[in-house]
């Protein structure tokens, strides 16, 4: 085993669909990976899961069982996917991969906030695990919006503690212009503020300087890696980074 990748982000940033090419990316290159679907509520999914924590978690008894609606079902649902870690651990490795692709819960909250959550990723990865949360590209292009994703990639990292990559998925959808301001916002501090503050003139400047110090302080001020999913553009840069991190940046043997 090489890397694990916990894929996480906002509801509709487009973490299945980033999953799925990323898988593809990797398949093409010739690198073992398998994927694994960790959303018991997934309804329709863009690839064909490895493992898939659908045989094993159900809404539909849960809501039965606990007489629940969608919403509490998916909460206990979240939970309950602790229970079946040994067995989904066990199907991960009998592929005997070198990479493996989690694919979380559609909502943020229900992966990142729950009790049970770092218990799955150290569980699952161990000292192998590396998160990758993507930023959508259409709240990502406004300052606020950016500042927004950075607090809550922030705050996963504070969750987990584990390394982590920012991702811009979707750039097909973002002019050149657009692309290449996002871009130097993740890289230079100024840059961002003053954005900021253009933007949003009537913003309490003081606020703002101290978020900015705290996000500064955390290390979250890195390189955005934009991904086009449709053009499977940018996913030699998130292999680059599994190697980095894992294989002290050298590139394995293919098999």
């Amino acid at each position: 085993m090489i890397a694990n990748l916990f894929v996480v982000g906002p509801a509709g940033s487009g973490k299945s669909t980033f999953s799925a090419a990323f898988r593809e990316w990797m398949v093409k290159n010739e690198y073992d990976t398998v994927i694994v679907n960790l959303d018991p509520g997934a309804e329709i999914l863009p690839y064909a899961p490895d493992v898939d924590v659908r045989d094993l978690v159900s809404l539909e008894d849960i809501m039965s069982e606990y007489g629940l609606g969608p919403n509490g079902a998916q909460i206990v649902a979240a939970d309950m996917i602790a229970n079946y870690v040994e067995d989904i651990k066990r199907e991960v490795e009998s592929y005997e991969s070198d990479y493996v692709i989690y694919d979380t819960a559609g909502q943020l909250e229900l992966f990142a906030f729950r009790a049970a959550s770092n218990f799955i990723v150290d569980f699952l990865g161990g000292d192998r695990s590396i998160l990758g949360f993507i930023f959508d590209p259409s709240l990502a292009k406004t300052p606020t919006g950016f500042v927004s994703l950075l607090l809550l990639s922030a705050t996963v990292h504070f969750r987990f503690y584990k390394p982590y990559m920012n991702i811009l998925s979707k750039v097909d959808i973002l002019s050149d212009e657009e692309v290449a301001r996002i871009a130097a916002w993740s890289e230079d501090w100024d840059s961002l503020y003053e954005a900021l503050i253009n933007d949003n003139p009537g913003m309490h400047r003081e606020l703002n300087v101290e978020v900015f110090k705290a996000l500064e302080s955390m290390d979250v001020f890195k390189r955005l890696i934009p991904t086009s999913a449709r053009m499977l553009y940018g996913y030699e840069d998130i292999y680059s980074i599994l190697q980095m991190y894992f294989a002290a940046g050298e590139d394995l043997e293919k098999r």
